[in-house]
């Protein structure tokens, strides 16, 4: 409707549902005293902060398609779901634990992200970060409750990052990155939970026996690239896994034993 002033709101203090889509505000502040407001949508608008006083029972917000470049100011304690899509943001520094502590999805596909740093959010559940420009995964070690990652149409070439601390992680979506190597899908074995992987359209994917090799490195992956494994590549990999290390036994014996006559022979 093209609204620019919603300061008639302001009356509507039991108001719990509101969706201001569409339009052309710069200003929520008039939100500020529907302390009922449980859901807000303000998707395709104006805004250029997220900012807006503390609403004690608010649970759902999406931001999506506005011109925000950052995350400060959002500290609504009973959050759970907040899009941020199709913003412009460039750090994703100020989101709180300490004011967030309920935040379980959060959306930040679509923005100029360069970094992970700064999601510190323990209860995250579900993180979309598809569409960004992201280089490196830092400070992610702390979402201990992170089931779902999506990283689509990013920058990444290493997997430094992930932890054996995330240990809820079912489904991590890489594709369209700059994956060069099959050793940094190697990476990922400290994922113990990990059952879908999405590397396509990585250079890595090239790679001689690349479905085969990836199974062979994450044993208990079930899905790779929206395909479910065969029962036949699930015995060959545990075929060539178990010979692998065979070989590496014999190799460590072999340097044991030249070691020791090395030793020897000093005296």
């Amino acid at each position: 409707r093209n609204l620019t002033d919603i300061s008639l709101l302001e009356c509507f203090i039991h108001l719990q549902y509101v969706d201001l889509s569409e339009n052309k505000l710069q200003d929520l502040s008039p939100l500020c005293s529907l302390t009922s407001l449980l859901w807000l949508k303000v998707d395709g608008n104006l805004l250029s902060s997220p900012c807006l006083k503390e609403l004690p029972y608010l649970q759902f917000i999406s931001l999506a398609q506005n011109h925000i470049k950052d995350v400060e100011g959002i500290t609504h304690p009973r959050l759970t779901n907040l899009s941020l899509k199709g913003n412009r943001i460039q750090s994703a520094q100020g989101l709180s634990h300490g004011q967030l502590f309920n935040l379980q999805i959060l959306e930040l596909r679509g923005n100029i992200l360069e970094s992970t740093a700064g999601l510190s959010l323990p209860k995250l559940k579900n993180l979309y970060l598809a569409q960004n420009v992201i280089q490196s995964l830092e400070g992610i070690e702390g979402l201990e409750q992170l089931a779902t990652l999506h990283l689509r149409d990013n920058s990444l070439e290493s997997l430094d990052g992930f932890c054996s601390s995330m240990k809820r992680l079912q489904y991590l979506n890489l594709r369209n990155n700059r994956i060069s190597s099959l050793q940094e899908v190697a990476k990922l074995r400290v994922l113990p939970m990990l059952q879908a992987l999405v590397l396509m359209d990585n250079p890595c994917c090239k790679e001689p026996s690349y479905r085969l090799e990836v199974l062979v490195m994450l044993p208990h992956l079930q899905r790779l690239d929206k395909e479910l494994f065969e029962q036949e590549e699930q015995e060959e990999a545990n075929r060539i896994r178990w010979e692998r290390q065979e070989k590496e036994k014999v190799r460590t014996a072999g340097l044991g034993e030249q070691t020791e006559v090395k030793r020897e022979s000093k005296y």
